[in-house]
């Protein structure tokens, strides 16, 4: 799914970012860090919140962080749903779910119940899928008596 065509399976919109020229911002966001900006240190919020400019540090989030096709990120992500189509490096884990469009480039570790890796996003990495944060349970293989 693409920025701008709606919502997904949990209501999440992806929003686009705002048009130039627009000083109002799109619907589902409630902070926006556009292409050209710089910030250094922590950032937590409660909503969604998109970058598109350049982040380092770390980023805890109560709901929705979206990388843009120009966001820089160098932090370790805690959210509940991160979207990626820029660049991370650092670990992300996600309570609910983690996006890798395919002009995604992540380099760290992630952890979510739920990933979804697009075909052409670069992931170097280790995943680790956990749901309501346990270990995914691993099955019993009975092995044959010798």
């Amino acid at each position: 799914m693409g920025f701008g065509r709606g919502r997904d399976e949990d209501g999440i919109s992806e929003a686009p970012a705002p048009r130039a020229g627009s000083s109002k911002p799109e619907a589902g966001l409630t902070a926006f860090i556009d292409q050209g900006s710089a910030f250094e240190g922590k950032l937590s919020f409660k909503d969604t919140v998109r970058i598109d400019g350049s982040f380092r540090g770390q980023i805890k989030s109560e709901n929705t962080l979206v990388v843009g096709e120009t966001g820089e990120i160098d932090a370790n992500i805690e959210s509940q749903i991160v979207i990626v189509s820029g660049q991370v490096i650092g670990d992300v884990v996600a309570t609910r779910k983690i996006v890798l469009h395919k002009t995604a480039e992540v380099e760290g570790n992630l952890e979510s119940p739920t990933v979804v890796i697009e075909d052409g996003a670069s992931f170097n990495g280790q995943l680790t899928m956990k749901a309501d944060g346990k270990s995914a349970p691993r099955p019993v293989v009975d092995s044959p008596s010798s």
